[in-house]
């Protein structure tokens, strides 16, 4: 099994273990990736912004992942854009939160696997694959 299966076993378990909601775990994708959420690196430096410097790091790290709680995902991503996923996928905005509590820590953690952000193209290499193994 590769890093991606395992990796995109891991996000559809995250968002309700099953794949009720693949499209939010595309969503999330696609703001790592750069769409609309400006890509890994803003991310990471949107949770550093917000006092959780640490949490994203030990994604981004080889270690061990700190959790991070729904309010916090809130704090760091805006109620805007949680809102408009809640919207999208019918889903309460605290639901979503709660969801990508889960799935932020083990995609960054995954397109991360040598403890340092990607290059551009090696991040959207990574993207391609755990979009196709997500279906």
């Amino acid at each position: 099994m590769s890093i991606f299966d395992s990796l995109a076993g891991g996000v559809l378990k995250s968002v309700g273990g099953d794949a009720s909601h693949p499209g939010l775990a595309g969503e999330v994708l696609n703001m790592v990736g750069g769409g609309q959420g400006g890509g890994l690196a803003k991310l990471v430096t949107a949770f550093e912004g917000n006092g959780l410097g640490n949490v994203v790091q030990s994604w981004v790290s080889t270690g061990a992942n700190l959790p991070v709680s729904a309010d916090q995902i809130a704090q760091v991503l805006g109620s805007g854009p949680i809102a408009q996923l809640a919207a999208k996928f019918g889903l309460a905005p605290e639901d979503v939160a709660s969801r990508l509590s889960k799935m932020l820590p083990q995609i960054v953690d995954g397109l991360t696997p040598h403890g340092s952000l990607p290059d551009s193209d090696a991040l959207q290499e990574g993207l391609s694959l755990l979009r196709r193994h997500l279906g």
